[in-house]
């Protein structure tokens, strides 16, 4: 099994649209969708958040967090809140790193994130670039959504036009340029496009 765990916007982007999302086993190297604790707890301290996404806190969707969300021993506990502090520091103190190129510095709940992945073997999705460029300094495995969702396309999981769907949903989608998608290393298929990622199993 190999656990994909979601950053707090790429759940809210896919749960109510892909049914059921979380704890279904896809693709040859049986990837599993989790998130933390963390996300619901970032989406209720937001107004605006919980605003937005009614949905969130009704008990079809909880019901399906409770059976995914991942239950940490004290010992794990221990080392994601090492791990998580080591990253939060390195964002501090390289705060100009993530303010360019249009990145914004990872939260606290995204360095929890991404610290998850080196207390237990996790692949993090999320299309925040402050995120990529942490995971990349730390040799974090990393995937944008795109990525995601071509496998999930592969396994049958999602049609061609439910992933037209998510990202004529997306605006930040809607907002990239042709030569921005290109180095992002997105392709076409089915008239739209996704990426597909380099080098990975089905």
């Amino acid at each position: 099994m190999t656990l994909v765990l979601l950053d707090t916007n790429t759940y809210l982007r896919l749960a109510k649209r892909i049914r059921p999302l979380l704890g279904v086993t896809f693709g040859q190297k049986k990837y599993v969708l989790t998130v933390l604790k963390d996300v619901e707890n970032e989406v209720r301290r937001s107004r605006a958040l919980s605003y937005q996404f009614p949905w969130f806190d009704t008990e079809e969707f909880g019901a399906e967090r409770d059976a995914a969300i991942l239950r940490l021993t004290a010992t794990e506990k221990a080392a994601l809140a090492s791990a998580e502090s080591v990253l939060r520091g390195y964002v501090l103190a390289e705060v100009d790193r993530y303010t360019t190129g249009g990145r914004h510095p990872p939260s606290p709940t995204d360095c929890r994130v991404l610290a998850f992945s080196q207390v237990r073997e996790a692949i993090v999705v999320t299309d925040d670039l402050g995120m990529h460029l942490l995971a990349q300094d730390f040799e974090i495995p990393i995937w944008h959504g795109w990525e995601l969702l071509d496998k999930m396309r592969s396994a049958k999981m999602v049609s061609n036009e439910l992933v037209r769907e998510i990202y004529e949903a997306h605006d930040a989608f809607q907002g990239l340029g042709g030569e921005v998608r290109k180095e992002l290393g997105f392709g076409l298929f089915g008239g739209m496009m996704v990426g597909r990622s380099k080098g990975e199993g089905r």
